[in-house]
């Protein structure tokens, strides 16, 4: 259902009810990112709200990610499973300490894992014909 008259919002959500699975994943990885930069702009501003906001939305999508894990895909859902537990914590860590350099950690796990699932998305696509 789409809501609004912001012609972006709208957009935004077209884009993700026709996007895959791999997109969403995708995307959820984008905003967490998002999320954690925010976060970490304002702790630089000493804007502690805002902060706080930034780092809980980026533990809801890591929580979403989490709960959306296939338990049947074996040893890479555990593994997956057990980054996100620990980027959930890392996440409360840097909220609690207010500290920058821990989001910089969860930074380059996150865009680490983001950059695998682009891999396994490129992987998938078919390669384009030549004439």
């Amino acid at each position: 259902m789409l809501t609004g008259n912001n012609p972006y919002e709208r957009y935004r959500q077209t884009q993700i009810q026709t996007a895959g699975q791999l997109d969403l994943i995708i995307m959820m990885y984008d905003g967490a990112i998002r999320f954690i930069n925010q976060a970490k702009k304002a702790l630089a501003d000493k804007e502690f709200i805002p902060a706080n906001k930034a780092m809980q939305r980026a533990q809801d999508i890591i929580d979403e990610l989490n709960i959306s894990l296939n338990p049947e895909a074996g040893e890479i859902a555990t593994n997956l499973r057990n980054l996100y537990v620990f980027i959930n914590q890392r996440l409360i860590q840097a909220n609690v300490k207010k500290d920058e350099k821990i989001l910089d950690e969860v930074l380059q796990l996150l865009t680490t894992l983001r950059s695998s699932w682009t891999g396994l998305q490129a992987s998938r696509k078919p390669a384009a014909v030549q004439k």
